[in-house]
C-alpha cells in the first residue's frame, strides 16, 4: 500500500467504522499510526509563502510579488499580527483609511494596497464575500506629465556620457520605459529594420518601436565592446545570464549565447530572487536614475525630471510633429488610446493651439 493510499484509509476510518463496524485485522496492520500519518502529510505553507505561490502560479511579475507581499505584511502588523482569515471588511477599511490619514500616501499607492488585499482574500484565502466589492477605491487625480523641450533634452544628453548617454537616448528616441530599456537583449535590436522589440512590457505585452538613427552607431560600438567582454566571460565561465521562465532547461546553451546577452549588463553576477540560480543580470535601475539626476543638476533644469520624463517627451514631440495618435499609441504600447491622449494637453501650443489675447497687445 502506498503512503497516499494509507493516508486516505486512515482519514476514512471514522466513516468506515460508522457504516461497517470495526476494521479487519489486515486493515489495522496496513494503516499507519498517527505519528506516521503526520510525517506523510506535508506541513501547510506559511501565509506569505501561499501569497507568493499564488502570484507565481498566475505568472505575475516579481515587482508585483514584492508589492503584494509588502502590503499583506503591513496589513497583518497593523492589526496586531492577527490572521487575515479572522478579519474582514471593517479591518481592511481601517487599514486603508490609516494609509490615507496617517501615512498620507497617494491614491495610486492606496489602490495598490487594496489590490494586494483583494488578491489575498480572493485568490489565497478563497473568500469572495460581498464586502470585497463594497470596499471604496481611492479616486486618482488627473495629473499632467512633466515634459522637456528639445533644448532641455539636448542639455541633459550633453551632461551624460557612455552607456548612460545611450540609455537616455533610447528612452527619449524610442519611448522606452526604464525597465524596458534595461531588459533589452542583443536579439531585440534589429539594425536592418531599424527596430527595437520590447519583450513583456507593461501588462506582459510585446511591441516594436523604432531604433533612433542618432543611436545606431553608438549602439553598434557599445555592442562591439560588449561582445569582446562576452568572449572573456566565456573563457572564465561567467557568461550565463538569467532567462525567463524555464527557457534555460529547454535550451541549456542559451544562457551563454550572444543573442541572449543583456545590452546593458551588470558587472557582477547575482542570485535570482525566485530560482536562487547565480548568473548575470542587467543593470540596476538606480544606476541610470542617479546619472539622470546628476545630469539634470549640471544642466540647471528647474523641473522634476526622472527617467520616465523622456518617454513623456518622446510622445509629446511626436504629436507636435503631426504623427497620428494611434501610431503614437502603438509605439508607446498603450492598451487604451485615452492614455495616450493625455499628451495632447501638454503640447507647447497654448490652450489647444489658441493664441492668448495677451500676445496681441
Amino acid at each position: 500500500m502506498t503512503d497516499a493510499t494509507a493516508i486516505r484509509a486512515v482519514v476514512a476510518v471514522p466513516a468506515t467504522q460508522a457504516r461497517r463496524g470495526p476494521l479487519r485485522a489486515g486493515d489495522r496492520a496496513a494503516a499507519p499510526r498517527g505519528a506516521d500519518v503526520a510525517a506523510c502529510v506535508p506541513p501547510r505553507p506559511k501565509l506569505l509563502d501561499q501569497v507568493r505561490d499564488a502570484i507565481r502560479t498566475r505568472h505575475y511579475s516579481y515587482r508585483t510579488e514584492e508589492a503584494y507581499v509588502h502590503w499583506v505584511k503591513r496589513y497583518i502588523l497593523f492589526h496586531g499580527k492577527r490572521h487575515p482569515a479572522e478579519m474582514g471588511g471593517a479591518e481592511v477599511s481601517a487599514f486603508l483609511s490609516s494609509l490615507a490619514t496617517a501615512s498620507h500616501v497617494s491614491a495610486s499607492t492606496q489602490n495598490q494596497a487594496l489590490a494586494a488585499l483583494l488578491f489575498l482574500y480572493r485568490e489565497v484565502l478563497a473568500q469572495d464575500f460581498g464586502w470585497l466589492n463594497d470596499v471604496v477605491r481611492a479616486k486618482r487625480s488627473a495629473r499632467l506629465p512633466v515634459v522637456l523641450t528639445r533644448e532641455e533634452v539636448k542639455a541633459i544628453l550633453g551632461a551624460l556620457g557612455g552607456r548612460e548617454w545611450l540609455m537616455v537616448m533610447l528612452l527619449y528616441g524610442a519611448g522606452l520605459r526604464l525597465r524596458e530599456c534595461l531588459s533589452l537583449r542583443v536579439k531585440d535590436i534589429d539594425f536592418g529594420r531599424n527596430e527595437i522589440t520590447v519583450r513583456e512590457g507593461k501588462g506582459g505585452r510585446d511591441r516594436r518601436t523604432m531604433l533612433p538613427g542618432a543611436a545606431r552607431e553608438p549602439l553598434r560600438a557599445h555592442l562591439a565592446e560588449l561582445r569582446a567582454a562576452h568572449a572573456a566571460w566565456l573563457r572564465h565561465g561567467v557568461a550565463a545570464v538569467h532567462l525567463p521562465d524555464a527557457l534555460a532547461r529547454k535550451y541549456p546553451n542559451a544562457p551563454t549565447e550572444w543573442a541572449w546577452q543583456w545590452v546593458f549588463p551588470a558587472s557582477d553576477l547575482c542570485r535570482h530572487p525566485r530560482t536562487g540560480t547565480r548568473a548575470r543580470f542587467h543593470l540596476h535601475e538606480s544606476v541610470l536614475q542617479r546619472a539622470v539626476r546628476a545630469a539634470v543638476r549640471r544642466a540647471r533644469i528647474g523641473k522634476h525630471v526622472g527617467c520616465h520624463t523622456f518617454r513623456h517627451s518622446f510622445a509629446t514631440d511626436l504629436l507636435r510633429d503631426g504623427y497620428d495618435i494611434r501610431t503614437v499609441q502603438e509605439l508607446l504600447g498603450h492598451a487604451d488610446v485615452r492614455t495616450t491622449m493625455v499628451y495632447t494637453h501638454v503640447l507647447n501650443r497654448g490652450g489647444y493651439g489658441v493664441l492668448s489675447p495677451a500676445d496681441r497687445l
